[in-house]
């Protein structure tokens, strides 16, 4: 399977991946800095690191 594009044809294609890349690599950095779910934490345990925490402080 041989198939001819032309030059315009590659360099769009090469364009979009580019803009693809960098939302997918946006979306990863939204999503880190969003709250993480504790509710599989027991509550113990996020008292214990709360307190921890404001000790540093």
């Amino acid at each position: 399977m041989k198939d001819n594009f032309s030059i315009d044809e590659i360099l769009s294609a090469v364009s979009d991946l580019q803009n693809f890349k960098k939302e997918k690599s946006n979306k990863f950095s939204k999503d880190s800095l969003s709250k993480h779910d504790n509710s599989d934490i027991p509550k113990n345990t996020l008292r214990l690191i709360e307190e921890a925490e404001k000790s540093k402080s």
